[in-house]
């Protein structure tokens, strides 16, 4: 696992958080409460494919105000919508006696670990590393989940790993791999999991091109 939490009985726990990025006039990238409810939903689920979890309840932590709160389903609601899986119940708590100056938001997952057993892999870069406005901008060039999730479901992908603030070099060094990806900076923040680290089918490499297409780099 990644950083996931294992809890007893076979559940995971993982979790993401934002500030500073929001609708708020103090916010140092301002952008809608979806667009940062969405991404901070995609490092936990990430986090929970990392460790072989699904998601099975959500739980948000809104510092933003109660006008934040249905936006911030809203973006959560949209990641699980664009991937063609349910989104499961969303439950939490916003800070309404407390006005911030700044937009901040926690979002996490429990899930249930599956079991499974794989065998040769390869691994792979996914998407190109961005952070702050360049995740708005790039965002035909970052790591798309849904094209994960049908790659996960017919064999092609066994692993999955995203890269954050530590870049893809750090977190090379975590799995024990060499970092080397050609033009890529592998020590740029990768900000909310905008790159994914695949474990490829070692006998697939060629298919897994054709459907992650030009964003897919070997690592060496």
């Amino acid at each position: 696992m990644r950083n996931a939490i294992l809890l007893p009985n076979g559940f995971v726990l993982t979790t993401d958080n934002s500030a500073g990025i929001g609708e708020k006039k103090d916010d140092i990238v301002t952008t809608p409460d979806e667009v940062v409810s969405y991404f901070a939903a995609r490092v936990a689920l990430l986090e929970q494919w990392a460790a072989r979890a699904t998601p099975m309840s959500i739980v948000v932590h809104n510092f933003s105000g109660h006008q934040s709160w249905s936006k911030y389903v809203v973006g959560i609601e949209n990641l699980f919508n664009e991937i063609g899986i349910k989104c499961p119940v969303v439950t939490g708590s916003s800070e309404t006696n407390m006005e911030t100056l700044q937009s901040a938001i926690a979002v996490t997952m429990i899930g249930e670990r599956m079991d499974g057993n794989y065998g040769g892999i390869s691994w792979h870069a996914y998407g190109k590393p961005s952070v702050g406005e360049e995740v708005i901008k790039n965002r035909d060039k970052i790591a798309n989940l849904k094209k994960i999730r049908e790659a996960i479901n017919i064999g092609l992908v066994h692993r999955v790993w995203p890269v954050g603030s530590t870049g893809i070099k750090g977190e090379c060094e975590r799995l024990g791999l060499n970092s080397d990806v050609s033009n890529w900076d592998v020590d740029k923040s990768a900000g909310p999991a905008t790159t994914v680290l695949l474990g490829i089918d070692s006998r697939k490499g060629k298919e897994a091109k054709l459907h992650f297409g030009d964003y897919f780099k070997a690592i060496s």
